[in-house]
């Protein structure tokens, strides 16, 4: 059991990672149920996997509730769907004080916190993500978005949870594929400035992706840590320093673009092709030695990741992909910063990078 407080003046909360906490949830989050209930929203997957656990949880504990279920999927974090959720909060009549439960992967929480900041300007959420993706990242921070033509995570808003609630044996209904797209965001906190980390998930990552308990509450933990020191130094990227949490994600975003954000390339997928093709990129400028290139590219495709244009499959043009780039919600004054790397554990933003020589660089690997 672990407890980790992200620091944030009075918007601070706990994220609280315990094996079989889903069974527990109704004794762990009766503080948060205001009027003695909640709204749950999740997706018909989670619903079938883990809704009866927590319903039976809140239930012995006298919690009423009520859950609104979506289909799953990326194409969930719709306009369509937030109004939907919206919709179904204000008739259950959610007050300002009530929360609401975020129960799924990333999808859920980013559209349920999304609309949980709009609803009567702003009420309480409850993160309780299902998936290692949403467990080590998406459920931390309060990055909160839907996506829309244009592109991923463009309608959005920071908005915090008051509580994080992560139960690591959810990730027992899942398979393999879903586990290895999580895990890609395992390794970035590794890459970003913890090498020791990066050793530890080469030892140790295939026993979290065979489903051994410790390896993942170990890798878990840590990486909320990780994001939690983060965020507490820099919530709204306004430093710098949260910037670094996107690594991989330039790339990443543009590969989801061009396959049509749909089950071909899950985001993780993405990220694990998009953190190869940064450090990859980095040592064709000469900033990172290859061999650290090399190493993240083995480990990756070692936990069955892409790590290669047509890996993700992808085979399109540099100029196609730097396209998609364009619409990326981090771009200021023309120009796209770019999470470079001087080694493993030695990520750093750049705000100089020539979209050119990206192309061109892009177009070179489409050989690989």
């Amino acid at each position: 059991m672990t407890d980790v407080r992200v620091a944030l003046g009075e918007r601070s909360y706990d994220v609280h990672v315990e094996a079989g906490a889903l069974d527990r949830a109704g004794e762990l989050l009766k503080p948060f149920a205001k009027r003695g209930r909640f709204v749950v929203v999740t997706d018909e997957n989670v619903a079938r996997d883990q809704w009866p656990r927590l319903s039976a949880s809140l239930d012995a504990t006298g919690i009423a509730h009520a859950i609104e279920i979506l289909p799953a999927g990326e194409s969930t974090k719709s306009w369509a769907n937030l109004a939907r959720v919206t919709d179904r909060l204000l008739e259950e009549g959610v007050e300002r004080s009530d929360t609401v439960i975020a129960l799924g992967g990333g999808v859920i929480g980013d559209l349920v916190g999304f609309a949980a900041s709009m609803l009567k300007r702003g009420c309480n959420f409850v993160q309780v993500p299902t998936t290692l993706l949403a467990q080590v990242d998406s459920s931390v921070g309060g990055k909160t978005a839907i996506n829309t033509k244009a592109g991923k995570n463009l309608i959005g808003a920071f908005y915090q949870p008051v509580h994080v609630l992560i139960d690591p044996t959810t990730l027992d209904t899942l398979g393999r594929r879903e586990v290895g797209a999580g895990y890609a965001e395992v390794v970035k906190y590794g890459l970003i400035d913890d090498p020791a980390f990066f050793d530890w998930c080469e030892v140790n990552g295939p026993a979290l992706l065979d489903g051994e308990a410790q390896a993942r509450e170990h890798a878990i933990a840590t990486s909320v840590a990780a994001k939690a020191r983060i965020v507490g130094e820099d919530e709204r990227e306004t430093s710098g320093t949260r910037a670094l949490l996107n690594l991989g994600h330039t790339f990443g975003h543009a590969l989801e673009a061009e396959t049509g954000f749909s089950d071909v390339l899950l985001h993780g997928e993405a990220v694990a092709a998009g953190m190869a093709l940064a450090f990859r990129f980095s040592a064709s400028l000469g900033l990172c030695p290859a061999a650290d290139a090399d190493r993240v590219t083995a480990h990756l495709r070692a936990a069955q990741l892409p790590a290669t244009l047509r890996e993700a499959h992808v085979d399109t043009t540099g100029a196609a992909l730097v396209a998609h780039m364009l619409h990326d919600k981090k771009m200021e004054g023309g120009r796209l910063p770019f999470l470079l790397a001087r080694g493993i554990g030695q990520t750093f933003l750049d705000k100089q990078v020539d979209l050119g020589a990206v192309e061109r660089f892009l177009d070179s690997e489409r050989a690989l």
